[in-house]
């Protein structure tokens, strides 16, 4: 039995040491290796054994599985290496590489990541909410009445079943106060939609930010420290910042902005750049009326909302004429803001 079975191993040796391709090894494996093996049939043999005969034969059985599996990984190996070789033949290692083209970040998402940098460092956190809204949260909760302009399917997308993509990002603002208790600090930047005809500087979806602060005891002055903070950190210490006297549904009093800045161009030029505003009390009782308590009582509560757009900020501050280059995917003009 132990000619038979060393005839058997040096058998396979001299096989594997013949294969000329993988799959020629592939096939040796499993001609002597694999379940139905020749090598695996010896196992079932061992059961016939004499307790005399079983050590001794199964030492070198083991002896014989190591040394075939032990050659066909070095034959395989082998042809591997050949195979690679094969293909490297005839290649000019001196040739210059394929150039790989550097992606970069959209215009848009390098001013928001500037800005959001700005107020996180004020204390203000990133809130969410759904592009697809409910009346209630794009205009009800906002004070704003049924008669308003921009409830008209005109200046609005409305769907099927009666939703809508939100027209600010305002919405956010509700969903916070309704799902957290004062106070709140956060800024809500995302997508907004309009029926807005395509031109120069408008779009029907654009990029906004807003921001909402609610606590004890805030005023006028808290909302003008903050945002002349903001404008002086992105633009630089010589902004100066004007609040105009303006109405929103959902502010009161409310304010525009205008910005004048080095930075916005040489004409010295005051440009309305956001609006904001003391929440209405209006706004605070409607979320009471959602949640269901007292949590945010006029009476002992007040807070301040601004927004502002990061398409036109970005165009103003790049000297980028038309707004329309920022939807365009035009690689000749992304690439400059890498």
């Amino acid at each position: 039995m132990e000619e038979e079975l060393q005839t058997l191993g040096a058998q396979a040796l001299a096989e594997i040491g013949q294969a000329k391709t993988e799959a020629e090894a592939e096939a040796l494996r499993v001609k002597y290796l694999g379940r139905a093996g020749s090598i695996s049939a010896w196992s079932e043999r061992m059961k016939s054994l004499g307790k005399e005969e079983r050590p001794r034969i199964g030492k070198l059985l083991n002896e014989t599985r190591n040394a075939v599996t032990e050659a066909l990984e070095k034959r395989r190996g082998a042809l591997e290496a050949a195979r690679d070789a094969r293909a490297l033949t005839g290649l000019d290692i001196s040739l210059p590489g394929t150039p790989v083209r550097m992606g970069g970040l959209h215009p848009i998402t390098l001013l928001q990541e500037r800005v959001v940098s700005i107020f996180r460092r004020m204390g203000f956190a990133l809130a969410d909410g759904p592009d697809v809204e409910t009346e209630w949260y794009c205009f009800d909760a906002l004070n704003t009445p049924p008669d308003h302009p921009a409830r008209n399917e005109k200046d609005t997308f409305y769907l099927p079943d009666g939703r809508l993509l939100r027209t600010q990002t305002s919405t956010v603002q509700i969903r916070t106060m309704e799902e957290t208790g004062p106070p709140v600090r956060i800024i809500a930047p995302g997508a907004v939609y309009r029926r807005d005809e395509i031109d120069a500087t408008h779009l029907a979806q654009f990029s906004q930010l807003e921001g909402l602060y609610v606590d004890r005891g805030v005023s006028v002055a808290d909302l003008k420290g903050t945002i002349e903070f903001f404008f002086r950190e992105l633009l630089g210490s010589e902004a100066r910042c004007r609040f105009r006297p303006h109405f929103f549904p959902f502010t009161e009093p409310s304010f525009e902005i205008d910005i004048r800045a080095p930075a916005l161009g040489g004409s010295g030029k005051w440009l309305e750049l956001a609006g904001c505003g003391m929440v209405d009390p209006a706004v605070f009782e409607a979320v009471n009326g959602k949640r269901g308590d007292r949590a945010y009582d006029p009476e002992e509560f007040s807070g301040f909302a601004f927004g502002f757009g990061l398409d036109r900020l970005a165009m103003i501050l790049s000297d980028i004429p038309d707004i329309r280059g920022f939807i365009e995917n035009d690689v000749r003009f992304l690439s400059q803001f890498r």
